[in-house]
């Protein structure tokens, strides 16, 4: 008897997505000041999360200098650490 094979679940096999471009890249910004509130809200979700490289499609690199852009930016509250 031939056995019956199981399904492999919920995965979703999508191998011809497009990577999303960094736009701080594309833009040649090297450094990131937070003091730029404006530019930091693009980053930051509707409940004041810092929003993971997936989702912003920024890179390895521009991604940690805009985490860190943002951490002190609520420190000296430019940007508030949660929504109201």
């Amino acid at each position: 008897m031939a056995e019956k094979r199981k399904p492999m679940g919920n995965r979703k096999f999508r191998p011809f997505l497009k990577k999303k471009a960094c736009y701080l890249c594309q833009m040649g910004i090297t450094h990131i000041d937070y003091k730029d509130v404006e530019l930091l809200s693009k980053y930051i979700s509707y409940n004041g999360k810092i929003l993971p490289r997936r989702i912003s499609g920024a890179c390895t690199k521009h991604q940690r200098m805009v985490a860190n852009a943002i951490k002190r930016a609520r420190i000296i509250a430019l940007i508030p650490f949660v929504k109201d």
